[in-house]
């Protein structure tokens, strides 16, 4: 009876050792599978993002296309109108001959500065202000004893800016101390 007993117990022990297994190996199961779907959740998560990046990316090319599509349009409209700016500075006001080309000038100056304005195109304001590197393009220096140094004292060429991006900068001089004179023989003495 004792051994009927023991082989019973035998039997019991082994039919749950299947079930323990069982157990275990869907707990590993359900583990890996938790895993793999915190894993396919992360990657979604990622694409999402570089799909989003992608979006803003692209939307940005766009608004800069827009922006600055004429800045080669407007570079090549830029030296016609400095030599409108350049007439109107060789001709007098005074002269009778030369009123009416004068007059023509102003008109079709002002024309094209309001249509540079209306498509975001401004010069770049340089005399009297500090030297800026960003803006200004320094073609020479000149004592000046009016001026702080490094002050735009002449403007040879304007600088334009589109959409607040510098499309040409301004052609100046800028201005430096003075240097003093070597000392006399008679303030030596």
């Amino acid at each position: 009876m004792a051994d009927e007993q023991t082989l019973d117990t035998a039997q019991a022990e082994d039919n749950q050792a299947p079930e323990a297994n069982a157990e275990t190996d869907l707990g590993a199961r359900v583990q890996s599978l938790e895993e793999q779907l915190a894993a396919a959740q992360d990657q979604s998560l990622r694409m999402a993002a570089d799909l989003q990046n992608v979006r803003r990316r692209a939307e940005q090319d766009v608004e800069k296309a827009h922006k600055f599509a004429l800045e080669k349009f407007a570079n090549d409209l830029l030296p016609v109108v400095d030599s409108l700016e350049r007439g109107l500075e060789l001709t007098s006001a005074a002269d009778e001959a030369s009123k009416a080309m004068r007059e023509g000038m102003e008109l079709t100056l002002k024309l094209f500065h309001d249509t540079l304005k209306r498509y975001q195109l401004e010069a770049i304001d340089a005399h009297g202000t500090p030297f800026n590197p960003e803006h200004h393009q320094a073609m020479a220096m000149e004592e000046s004893i009016h001026a702080e140094p490094n002050t735009v004292l002449k403007v040879f060429q304007k600088g334009y800016l589109l959409n607040g991006r510098l499309l040409r900068p301004a052609m100046v001089v800028v201005s430096k101390a003075p240097t003093t004179p070597p000392p006399s023989i008679d303030e030596q003495a």
